[in-house]
């Protein structure tokens, strides 16, 4: 079973939405086989979920977080993973020197359709930029999501 996990920083908007993004992706698509996509987050502070007036938003473009709750990326969820991709330089960065030997593994979102651009963090999580990066998140998936498959499916 392939398995996808976004990365972002405290795994509360960007990650999570692109989790939801790409399971979508799979299914408008009808790729063939089991696939567990999951995300996770650098800097988490235990388990927490988006905020009512986010959800309603996101809601509006069919996304629905409202089971979601924050995790910080672990071992065993870099173990477990096939292709992590991320969503900045950074966490690309900070996960290949936290976890040398997962290096291979880990991306950036934007390079599977051959760009290198970091979708850019929300500082203070509302509703209007939440939808923004949903907006951005959605040409990335649509983007991205042959590649992802032809890589992890060989």
């Amino acid at each position: 079973m392939p398995t996808v996990m976004f990365v972002c920083t405290q795994n509360l908007c960007r990650s999570p939405m692109a989790e939801v993004l790409f399971k979508k992706w799979l299914v408008r698509h009808n790729v063939p086989g089991d696939w567990k996509v999951i995300s996770s987050g650098t800097w988490v502070r235990g388990e927490v979920a988006l905020s009512a007036s986010i959800l309603g938003a996101l809601e509006q473009t069919g996304i629905d977080l409202s089971g979601h709750r924050s995790q910080s990326i672990t071992t065993e969820l870099l173990d477990a993973s096939d292709l992590v991709l991320c969503m900045t330089r950074f966490h690309k960065e900070a996960l290949h020197a936290e976890f040398p030997s997962q290096a291979g593994r880990i991306r950036m979102l934007s390079e599977m359709f051959g760009e290198r651009y970091d979708v850019r963090d929300v500082n203070a999580i509302t509703s209007s930029e939440c939808l923004r990066v949903a907006d951005e998140l959605i040409t990335f998936i649509d983007a991205a999501g042959a590649q992802i498959v032809q890589l992890l499916q060989g």
